[in-house]
């Protein structure tokens, strides 16, 4: 039997986008919920309607939900880690929060919203462990918190089963996640006695999909390599102007400048991350010129770049 990836954009999307007896128990899993807490129903939300904007993918998640008691649950698998994904994640949580009473109506009515971020990237190599759960708390008494929006990530390149020992079902979802792939063959027999890892291999059985979304799923990946390199790219190069500078110049200015060299380039790497993107989605030069200031010569280079 031959599987795809789950953290793929398509596969991620179909297992717990599609069942929500899935998502529930990933939820219920992964969240910081105390048993009374635990998620017994759930719905999925509609799309959120954007402007027909071709950087709209930037601001949706992948799944909304919401269970019986109204609580709302945000999920999204991030491949690429970049520094404003945190921004990011906190205004789609903020917004969901606000949406949930119009002008007049009570406060005491809004429910918290869970925002659960699964990255494929280390994106905290100075702390330990691999799960990050942030709340709105009291900065000297930490155990006063204000509760509405709870914000966890998860770096899935850290997570080890041998050396945590979580309840079950959070061990088995981040084995799926993290252990299986194009390369698996068959799938441990420990995951597959589980019922909902069972019913979550089979949705990314190779089989189950079409060729047009086998079609999408490798050009999915051949982005992410893309990106990939761009930004490896980028780095050594801030890193060797940066290097340069305080050569010639003296090491405390050579810092400060490579700083500046490294932001700049931040700024154009994110331009053409975008343009990469873009050029994906099939949206004309000139418009990608519009919404990123690049020249069509250098959108060109950069569309060139990904079949050289």
């Amino acid at each position: 039997m031959r599987y795809l990836d789950p953290k793929a954009d398509l596969t991620f999307k179909q297992v717990f986008g599609e069942h929500p007896d899935l998502v529930m128990s990933f939820l219920n899993a992964l969240l910081p919920l105390e048993p009374e807490q635990e998620i017994q129903e759930i719905e999925y939300l509609p799309p959120e309607l954007v402007p027909d904007n071709p950087l709209r993918k930037n601001s949706i998640v992948d799944v909304r939900c919401r269970d019986n008691r109204g609580r709302q649950f945000l999920v999204e698998m991030q491949m690429i880690w970049s520094p404003e994904f945190k921004q990011r994640v906190l205004f789609n949580a903020s917004k969901a929060y606000v949406r949930q009473i119009g002008a007049g109506n009570r406060y005491e009515l809004l429910q918290p919203v869970y925002s659960l971020n699964l990255v494929n990237e280390v994106f905290e190599p100075g702390l330990q462990g691999y799960y990050h759960y942030y709340q709105l708390v009291h900065v000297e008494h930490t155990d006063k918190v204000i509760d509405g929006l709870h914000l966890v990530f998860v770096e899935l390149p850290k997570y080890n089963p041998q050396t945590y020992r979580e309840k079950k079902m959070k061990v088995l979802w981040l084995r799926y996640l993290t252990e299986i792939d194009e390369r698996t063959r068959e799938v441990p027999r420990d995951l597959l006695d589980n019922p909902d890892i069972n019913k979550a291999v089979t949705v990314i059985e190779e089989a189950a999909f079409t060729d047009a979304q086998l079609l999408g799923y490798e050009k999915f990946w051949d982005i992410i390599s893309v990106e990939r390199t761009l930004i490896s790219s980028y780095e050594r190069r801030g890193e060797a102007r940066g290097e340069a500078k305080g050569e010639a110049r003296g090491e405390a200015r050579g810092r400060a400048r490579g700083r500046a060299e490294g932001e700049a380039i931040g700024e154009e790497k994110t331009l053409h991350r975008i343009a990469l993107s873009m050029i994906a989605g099939g949206v004309p030069f000139e418009t990608i010129s519009q919404y990123t200031g690049l020249s069509v010569e250098e959108i060109k280079n950069i569309r060139d770049s990904v079949h050289s």
